[in-house]
């Protein structure tokens, strides 16, 4: 739904250009791995696709799915991860999505074995394909991140991104509690990625130093699970699964998350945060408050289907 409500705001500054969406989809075994229900972790599930379908009939928008219906001018994308064939031949562009995962081992392997698929990294990989002509990504500090990865700077445009570009928004809000510690949960476990949520859950409490825990789940997660975990390790703490994850952070006084997309809005909003990043480097990466990123990215949309 990141990637979706994206995509859509930055159709709202081409009004003089006919678009159409489509959940996000991919060629060949990955494809026949998603139809048959394999890749329900990935935005390539039918859940996922679902949800974003849901989205885009309620705003009624124009769907081609798989983008078959129509030799398109341009490609707007959040993930180069995957390029689809016919995209290969189409301009492109690359907005990034949030935060990016860090670079592990699988990183390096994508990066540095040509035969390995950069999705096996996850976004650490983002803007390594060079399938588009420009790059629109949240900060000057990862425009230098993305440099150092082997991105060609000529092709990245600092524009902020969408969904991160206006924080302040998010202190005018009917959230009833204040002044707690928030814990943004991940969906590690459902993407067959090892986490102690035991020992996660007593660290916060410890961090929390007597304030009020409130856990709100990774939309991803198996939520279920997740209750009885925090209800078994912190009773006294308040859980949620739904809910404006913004308005949380900005009610809090402290945010504890992993390498989720929610810790640039407390950072955004000063918040004390912890991620295991320096602060300093958190700071660096936060996209601009600038309140534009749609239309920027609009911007650099003419600019690449005018040649």
């Amino acid at each position: 739904m990141n990637q979706t409500t994206q995509m859509h705001q930055i159709s709202g500054w081409l009004e003089e250009y006919d678009h159409s969406f489509s959940p996000f989809f991919s060629d060949g075994l990955l494809r026949t791995a998603s139809d048959m229900g394999l890749l329900e972790f990935t935005i390539m599930g039918k859940e996922r696709s679902n949800r974003a379908l849901d989205y885009l009939r309620e705003h009624h928008l124009k769907l081609d799915i798989r983008g078959l219906a129509h030799d398109y001018d341009l490609v707007v994308t959040c993930t180069d991860l995957i390029v689809p064939k016919n995209f290969r031949t189409k301009k492109m562009v690359l907005v990034q999505e949030g935060m990016t995962e860090p670079e592990t081992l699988l990183y390096h392997l994508a990066r540095n074995v040509s035969w390995m698929p950069r999705w096996i990294a996850g976004t650490a990989t983002t803007g390594l394909s060079d399938a588009y002509q420009k790059f629109c990504v949240a900060s000057e500090g990862y425009r230098d991140l993305f440099i150092r990865k082997g991105v060609n700077p000529a092709k990245i445009k600092v524009t902020s991104i969408p969904n991160f570009d206006n924080c302040a928004q998010y202190l005018l809000n009917d959230f009833k509690y204040r002044d707690y510690v928030l814990v943004c949960t991940s969906d590690n476990r459902e993407t067959f990625i090892y986490e102690n949520r035991r020992k996660n859950i007593e660290k916060y409490l410890t961090m929390a130093d007597n304030h009020q825990l409130i856990f709100k789940l990774h939309p991803n997660e198996n939520a279920e699970r997740a209750i009885e975990e925090i209800r078994r390790y912190a009773s006294d703490s308040l859980v949620f699964s739904e809910g404006k994850t913004e308005e949380m952070i900005a009610n809090s006084r402290m945010l504890i998350a992993q390498f989720s997309s929610t810790i640039f809005v407390g950072s955004a909003l000063n918040k004390e945060v912890h991620c295991g990043l320096d602060p300093d480097v958190l700071k660096s990466l936060t996209p601009l408050q600038n309140n534009a990123a749609a239309r920027m990215i609009a911007d650099v949309c003419r600019e690449v289907v005018d040649g």
